[in-house]
């Protein structure tokens, strides 16, 4: 259950914080910092239990059936990442308080740290790997929001764009794997897929699994040729940066890679996939973070070439090398935080990160300079430092990797590491020199909270430097044997390891990146330079900007060849295609021809469809220029159909159909009010051309033709003969196990409510879009003026408003009935709902029943008169109503259920007798509710057309009265 409260809390905290008020700064940083805490001790509560090698795991039922359950499992790998996601988002919470704007909406952004922390701690803790997938989706949705958090800056949108798109679609790739795998594995569930290792190994399919893992692992972890978005990222609010690419995003797919290594690992196609992405990565990020001239654009390519360098432990695929990656990662997310925030510390004083413009700030940022100056040190690998001690583990393993004739490995580890000094150089020397402090002409130290983020990171790499066995053996080891299993290499995590190969490799990548920076800073003019030697023609910017225009291009170019803004052009396409796929039909039809008697036609029956039918083409032929009538006509199909399910014998169709024609009809006479009049062409005097008629005529035969067509297809459907079908299983099964007689109530609320719960929250999306599009409307000017039967002198009720004619006037007669009918109405909607689960009836039945008596309300006395007197709130309809259909299905968790499982309680009271009660009551009440809020909320959209003032100029105070109260 802590497993599940470690997912939970993140994103109750976020939904918390996006409600709080924008000015209440310390109150927002003080809760995010409590969630984060919370979450970081109950982690470090399951210490002892991880590291005497125990998987804890919490598993709640879902999909059994399809091997889909949620199930989340730690491990003592999946507790180092969630120690490093929880510690340093709160690090990153306390000092975002200080760092963030009084003019930034700070709820947002601790919503999205928030809801970006419960991300990517599923993604570390998750057990199924369709799970996995979906938390990893969510960790490049929330990170888009953080990094685009700036949304007015344009370069924002742009790396928040470049980011999203390029890890969602290694996402999706992933997701191909993670099926590939499952179906090879034979299951999703992670304890089966790692015990699956040798069989997914020999499978055909390994390499495409391989292939498309990879390819999700590499985009998120910014490895070559995917490495382009990070820089671009750099837009965030220095926090983010600090968060999303030390710690936590970036480390996704290196915790990927860590998680599948027992299943992938050890073949030649995973160490030349996964090493060699990692070689080219490590280099080409080392070299191109020399020549940045932004302090954050340096840490960034920094980034991408430590990622390499954990990415090439891994693909060198050794149980040493995998110890190296564990630790290097560990090591790697302390000093890399706290340089972020370092810089940020820099920018928020001088206003600044361009190295061109600072320097000599160890005169008035002195502890800053020091921390910095030590993390620096980390990052390029200096003794005594976190940094230095896994960086001799990475050079020990290219050395084992090479050998006396094979040395590239060992020569790209020792040019890394010449490259790594050389950018740390760099990176300090604006603490150096002659004062050089950007815009800000007196920058001073921080707050001292702002800065115990960087000295608690810093400490730590000086703790894990200097004691590493004590501080940090103990969790290494347990990680360590997650992914190797209790057997694990021999390695050491002393200081001193006497003079070795591995040694002299770090002093002569030390003195060489010494050398490197000194040539380069006194004979390459390394402040001044714009472009980087060698490489500055692969702009991957350039080529992912190139790969999008060409898209969009060509999207626009079969836009244009086959798409039409006319809707008739794209129907008649519909339409035609619908025909040709009909044609293999035309075997069936001297069948068809065979079994038709006219003797069996039901011709009460056939004259009740000829009135349909008769309604819906004389609809059509009206709906241009006369929609009132066409309005009716197709009501009056719409009870054709009503009566079709009741002669049929299904009268919970007939009842929603009748009641959804009753509201749609009412809604669409809202709407066509606003719609301006319609001119016919002999008005303007335009005649048809031969063309025209032309047109008409294939419209016509092919509109004929596909009707005949698709009722041929039905009748052909109908006379098959009765084959065993799933309708036998819900007649037999609805009430020995739904506890309802009513088959279709039992289906829609228990056997398919996870279909029910989906429809429903598709018509919640739907009701407040039409909502919030209806908000921005404005009917064209012709259709604003009141209509003229409203203000015939001759009529009494036209000096009346609406609210004064159903209290004096002429409506004040059939007022009083109607309002008495409304209670009436109230409980004929109770009484659907109530035996719904037996009888023909249910939630949204009675929904529509309960919301035509509102709505007689609103036609009676106006939108004035009923909203001064019943507050609806539809929108708090809909949220509770959605809140309980999906806590009913949570419910069933807690009693060891899969999401959704409906029980039957009968119950014995004094007076009343047995009750039967199903837990779907309280979902088909979530069902009504939503019914009555989607159905108001789009009545009062349409109604407040009328109420909102469209005001013109030269308006007179009496008209837009009049306007605002009908």
């Amino acid at each position: 259950m802590l497993l599940l409260l470690l997912i939970i809390l993140p994103f109750f905290g976020a939904i918390a914080a996006a409600c709080m008020p924008a000015h209440a700064r310390n109150r927002e940083a003080w809760f995010a910092a409590a969630i984060a805490l919370s979450g970081l001790l109950i982690t470090l509560s399951q210490y002892q239990v991880i590291s005497a090698g125990t998987v804890l795991r919490y598993e709640l039922a879902w999909l059994s059936s399809f091997d889909l359950n949620l199930v989340f499992r730690m491990d003592g790998l999946a507790w180092l990442f969630t120690v490093l996601i929880q510690g340093i988002c709160l690090l990153v919470v306390l000092y975002a308080r200080y760092y963030m704007s009084p003019k930034d909406p700070v709820p947002r952004f601790f919503a999205f740290l928030l809801a970006f922390m419960g991300a990517m701690q599923g993604v570390v803790i998750s057990g199924n790997l369709i799970q996995l997938v979906m938390f990893w989706e969510l960790t490049s949705l929330t990170s888009f929001l953080l990094i685009g958090y700036w949304h007015h800056r344009p370069d924002a949108r742009r790396g928040a764009r470049m980011a999203f798109t390029v890890t969602a679609i290694g996402g999706l790739c992933l997701l191909a794997g993670v099926l590939l795998l499952g179906h090879i594995a034979g299951s999703y569930d992670l304890d089966q897929v790692l015990l699956a290792g040798d069989m997914i190994r020999a499978h055909p399919w390994y390499l495409p699994t391989l292939v498309l893992i990879a390819l999700g692992a590499l985009t998120k972890s910014a490895q070559f040729p995917f490495h382009f978005w990070l820089p671009h990222a750099m837009a965030a609010p220095t926090p983010v940066s600090a968060y999303l690419h030390s710690a936590t995003m970036v480390k996704a797919g290196i915790f990927l890679l860590m998680r599948l290594w027992p299943v992938l690992a050890g073949t030649p196609e995973w160490t030349w996939i996964i090493g060699t992405a990692g070689v080219c990565t490590m280099l080409i990020g080392a070299f191109l973070a020399i020549f940045q001239h932004d302090l954050k654009g340096l840490l960034a390519y920094s980034t991408i070439s430590h990622l390499g360098l954990i990415t090439c432990l891994l693909g060198i695929g050794t149980p040493l090398a995998m110890v190296a990656a564990i630790f290097h990662t560990l090591n790697h997310a302390t000093f890399k935080a706290s340089l972020f925030m370092a810089v940020g510390i820099i920018d928020h004083e001088t206003g600044t990160r361009d190295m061109r413009t600072l320097s000599g700030l160890r005169r008035v940022l002195p502890y800053t300079a020091t921390l910095a100056v030590v993390a620096s040190a980390a990052m390029a690998g200096v003794p005594l430092l976190n940094g230095f001690l896994s960086k001799e583990m990475f050079f020990a393993e290219a050395l084992l990797v090479g050998s006396a004739s094979n040395w590239w490995m060992s020569a790209a580890a020792v040019l890394m590491g010449i490259f790594g000094v050389a950018y740390s150089l760099r990176f300090i020397q604006v603490f150096f020199g002659p004062l050089q402090s950007g815009d800000n002409p007196t920058p001073h130290e921080p707050p001292r909270w702002m800065r115990f983020p960087v000295e608690l990171l810093v400490l730590c790499c000086l703790i894990v430097g200097i004691l590493p066995e004590l501080s940090i053996g103990v969790m290494l080891e347990a990680a360590a044997k997650s992914v190797l299993g209790d057997t694990l290499p021999e390695y050491s995590l002393a200081i001193w390891h006497g003079v070795n190969l591995p040694l002299m490799m770090s002093l002569l990548a030390f003195v060489g990146g010494v050398l490197f920076y000194l040539w380069l800073k006194h004979y390459c003019n390394l402040q001044q330079r714009d472009k980087v030697p060698l490489l500055h023609h692969l702009n991957g910017k350039e080529a992912y900007e190139t790969t999008m225009l060409l898209l969009a291009a060509g999207a626009a170019r079969l836009e244009r060849l086959l798409g039409t803004r006319r809707l008739q052009p794209q129907l008649l396409l519909i339409v035609l295609c619908g025909m040709a796929a009909c044609v293999p039909l035309w075997w069936l039809l001297p069948e068809v021809m065979a079994n038709l008697s006219l003797t069996a036609i039901n011709w009460p029956f056939a004259m009740l469809w000829l009135v349909g039918c008769a309604c819906a083409i004389t609809a059509a032929w009206q709906a241009k220029f006369h929609r009132l009538a066409a309005l009716i006509l197709v009501g009056g199909t719409g009870i054709v159909t009503s009566l079709t399910f009741m002669w049929l014998s299904a009268p919970d169709l007939a009842l929603t159909q009748l009641m959804v024609e009753t509201v749609t009809a009412i809604l669409l006479l809202l709407g066509l009010r606003w719609l301006p009049a319609r001119i016919s062409a002999d008005k303007l005097n335009l005649l048809a051309s031969n063309t025209d008629k032309l047109r008409r005529i294939r419209d016509l035969i092919i509109a004929v033709s596909a009707g005949a067509i698709l009722a041929v297809v039905s009748y052909i459907i109908l006379i098959q003969p009765d084959n065993q079908t799933i309708s036998l299983f819900f007649l037999e099964k609805a009430l020995p196990e739904g506890g309802g007689s009513n088959v279709v109530n039992v289906l829609l609320v228990d056997f398919r409510n996870l279909d029910t719960l989906g429809e429903i929250t598709v018509l919640s999306i739907v009701a407040l879009t039409v909502y919030a599009l209806l908000r921005r409307f404005r009917p064209a000017v012709e259709s604003m003026k009141i209509p003229p039967q409203q203000t015939n002198p001759v009529d009494p009720a036209a000096s009346q408003l609406p609210g004064e004619q159903a209290t004096s006037g002429y409506l004040q007669v059939p007022a009083v009935y109607l309002r008495l009918l409304l209670p009436i109405i109230s409980m004929v909607a109770i009484y659907f709902f109530m035996r719904g689960h037996n009888l023909p009836g249910g939630g949204f039945i009675a929904g529509l029943v309960f919301s035509v008596g509102l709505i007689i309300q609103y036609m009676l006395a106006g939108t004035a008169w009923v909203e001064a007197r019943l507050k609806m709130q539809p929108h708090r309809w809909i949220s509770i109503g959605l809140g309980l259909a999906a806590l009913t299905g949570m419910g069933a968790w807690a009693f060891g259920y899969p999401f959704l499982t409906t029980h039957t309680a009968h119950v014995t009271l004094p007076f009343f007798g047995e009750l039967h009660l199903p837990s779907a009551f309280l979902f088909d009440l979530g069902v009504f509710a939503v019914v009555v809020g989607t159905t108001m909320l789009i009545l009062i959209a349409l109604a407040h057309q009328a109420v909102r003032s469209h005001r013109i100029p030269g308006q007179s105070n009496e008209y837009r009265a009049q306007q605002e109260t009908r």
